[in-house]
């Protein structure tokens, strides 16, 4: 079996799902009816693809999500994750969490499966021969990882060639203030193998809406994790501010998300609610010129080396 095309090129954005069901670290408030109502609203868009993990709320996103692509008669591109457990060590294991994911999604199959993470004692290798197992199964139809460093990508792409078969994505941190995979290689990498690169927290987790200050920090975790970087982003912040005013009035969030797909990147922002996921909506349809993208390098660069 042999893969040509890589399905994740048909899309420009997704949404993300970590905040559903999470009351640790999102402190999830929101109840089935707005996410449903989230949901509706994306797809109204146009945004077909929703990331999820089996972590995600211990499963709740999952079924969260699998509920609402069963209510719809639109068609929806679903990812999913695996998490290597140190205590999962063998591919009936793999498939096990496989079935159980697509149980809580109530699908007969997922669309893009993904590696969460390249822990061990298990080696890459084995977990991609997993992997083409699936997509031989009928279970999965495109295979991804996620947080995987260049290395570890060509041996996850060279494991699944074997087979016939594309790493479709690598799914990482990508931000105007964290860039770690651009400068690493990474980016070019991907772009050389044909992986499409999905960007989570392309909004380093609010910060880059411009709704934060240090005087008004997010809640909870996030709040205490980004105090430092918060007392540096107002330039990044400033600079978004006035590219959006020359954008017909766009949302320093919106240009952020734009800035990522300048970049070639596939960002998968969160989002909770129907005002949230039309901000979101609201970085397609127009582009940022190169010398925009540049002048937002310029500044993102100058804050990263001062924190």
């Amino acid at each position: 079996m042999t893969t040509t095309n890589n399905p994740l090129h048909h899309h420009q954005l997704g949404l993300g799902t970590w905040q559903w069901g999470d009351n640790f670290f999102w402190r999830y408030g929101q109840s089935e009816t707005e996410l449903r109502a989230c949901f509706d609203a994306t797809l109204a868009a146009g945004v077909t693809l929703f990331d999820t993990a089996e972590v995600y709320g211990n499963g709740q996103s999952e079924k969260f999500l699998g509920r609402f692509v069963g209510a719809t008669p639109h068609a929806t591109f679903v990812a999913t994750k695996f998490m290597p457990f140190p205590w999962r060590l063998t591919k009936s294991q793999f498939r096990g969490a496989l079935k159980s994911s697509l149980k809580r999604l109530n699908l007969a199959h997922v669309d893009l499966y993904q590696m969460h993470w390249p822990f061990p004692p298990v080696s890459i290798e084995t977990w991609m021969n997993a992997m083409a197992d699936a997509v031989q199964a009928g279970l999965i139809r495109a295979v991804g990882v996620s947080n995987y460093s260049p290395e570890q990508t060509r041996r996850a792409h060279a494991a699944l060639k074997h087979h016939g078969l594309l790493l479709a994505s690598n799914q990482v941190p990508y931000s105007l203030l964290n860039r770690r995979y651009e400068f690493n290689g990474l980016l070019a990498l991907c772009q050389e193998l044909d992986i499409r690169v999905m960007a989570y927290s392309p909004l380093e987790q609010g910060l880059l809406s411009g709704k934060y200050s240090p005087h008004n920090p997010p809640p909870g975790i996030r709040g205490r994790r980004y105090a430092r970087l918060l007392a540096k982003v107002e330039p990044v912040v400033t600079v978004l501010r006035e590219l959006g005013e020359k954008h017909g009035g766009k949302t320093p969030a919106q240009v952020a998300l734009n800035w990522c797909m300048g970049k070639g990147t596939l960002p998968i922002p969160g989002a909770r609610t129907v005002q949230q996921a039309q901000q979101n909506v609201g970085a397609l349809g127009w582009s940022l010129s190169a010398d925009e993208i540049a002048r937002l390098d310029e500044v993102s660069e100058r804050v990263m080396r001062e924190t």
